[in-house]
């Protein structure tokens, strides 16, 4: 039988993930309750509001099925789950952009048998968002670059650049904001 949720108020975020762990559905409400707020956060600057509950619906189920996995050595159970809620994130974010390619290919299609001249093929818009990349401060860019060309999640970009994790999540908040700026301003134009 679980522990009650005034008996684990008092814990350490370790603590109640080992009772997440054991299936305690009262540790799980308390972790969320401490952290929620800031997971919802950080994936409202990434995905914006629209899709950013489906990033931390995802990041605290794995919460629950991992926590045994946990290990305090990698860091603190509130990193984990942010760190969790940012590649969330950025899944959602590739499979949006994803469909919206497939969207803008479609359209282009059915354009097409109406006005061929309004056709843009995809490396026109590989070029577009290159383009888009390049306008973007160096230091935006290559945290952006190692993200999504390289797969290398923030924690990994931080060693590899010998800066702070926190500045490397502030860069590519930065970088994702300016970048759908220059897109959609790019959008905007061409219709």
């Amino acid at each position: 039988m679980g522990t009650g949720s005034s008996e684990l108020e008092g814990l350490s975020d370790e603590d109640l993930a080992r009772h997440v762990a054991r299936a305690e559905p009262a540790a799980y409400a308390l972790l969320y309750d401490r952290h929620g707020v800031a997971a919802f956060s950080l994936a409202r600057r990434i995905l914006g509001a629209r899709h950013a509950e489906e990033a931390v619906e995802e990041a605290f189920r794995d919460l629950w099925n991992g926590a045994s996995s946990f290990d305090l050595a990698r860091g603190s159970v509130r990193s984990w789950l942010l760190q969790l809620v940012h590649d969330h994130s950025l899944a959602i974010l590739r499979r949006l952009a994803i469909e919206e390619r497939r969207r803008v290919e479609v359209r282009g299609l059915e354009d097409s048998r109406e006005a061929p001249e309004r056709e843009s093929s995809p490396t026109e818009q590989s070029a577009l968002v290159r383009a888009a990349l390049e306008a973007l401060p160096s230091e935006e860019r290559a945290i952006l670059e190692r993200a999504y060309f390289g797969g290398w999640s923030q924690a990994e970009i931080a060693e590899q650049l010998g800066v702070p994790l926190e500045l490397v999540n502030d860069r590519a908040q930065l970088g994702l904001a300016k970048l759908r700026t220059v897109l959609q301003e790019t959008v905007d134009a061409d219709e």
